[in-house]
């Protein structure tokens, strides 16, 4: 079976999907590399929840379990419920790295669903405003950059621990313009660094 399950420092880190609801230009998949810190994150097939559990064995080591791989784990969402629950029964802090893009996708609010079982979201808010955002992220779906505000907006009213993120060195994406929109959402910045995963 594939990597369903990589540490990082303190963190373990899962893969659970190869799909993804953006095709970032800037993304390491995207120009063909698939490994993170020496982890092939190639999946055969998407992993079932009993196999994630499985690959995780003891999460009790762990200062916190993240949702991330080089897909969107929200496109997984039972499966990702399933296994954050089964984390959280740990008490271990369960974080979820996402495009935000969760509800469009599913066509309806799946934050109270997240909100039962993980603590904290980081959100890839990646530009300042919708143009900026579809020429780096290439959003497979129309209005993704305002239902990825609306996501993040609501979000806070659900789970406790929200950052939006953005990449700095990426060509016109205005890092003070993206902390200032994540701050006027109610969430926290985090600003990132090209070419730096993991």
């Amino acid at each position: 079976m594939s990597q369903l399950a990589y540490a990082i420092d303190q963190r373990l880190y899962l893969n659970i999907t190869d799909r993804c609801t953006l095709v970032c230009a800037f993304c390491p998949k995207t120009q063909g590399v698939l490994e993170v810190k020496g982890y092939d994150l190639t999946l055969e097939r998407r992993p079932t929840a009993a196999e994630v559990i499985t690959a995780i064995g003891d999460p009790g080591g762990y200062e916190q379990v993240v949702f991330c791989g080089y897909g969107e784990p929200t496109l997984r969402l039972k499966v990702l419920l399933e296994v954050a629950t089964w984390v959280r029964g740990f008490d271990v802090p369960v974080r979820v790295n996402t495009d935000g893009l969760a509800n469009l996708v599913h066509k309806r609010n799946v934050l109270p669903e997240l909100g039962a079982c993980v603590n904290s979201l980081s959100v890839s808010m990646n530009a300042h405003n919708a143009e900026v955002y579809a020429r780096h992220c290439q959003p497979q779906l129309p209005g993704s950059f305002d239902a990825m505000l609306d996501f993040l907006r609501l979000a806070p009213g659900e789970i406790g621990d929200v950052t939006a993120t953005a990449i700095e060195g990426l060509d016109g994406v205005d890092i003070p313009a993206c902390r200032r929109l994540a701050g006027s959402l109610g969430v926290k910045f985090r600003k990132r660094v090209l070419d730096q995963v993991g």
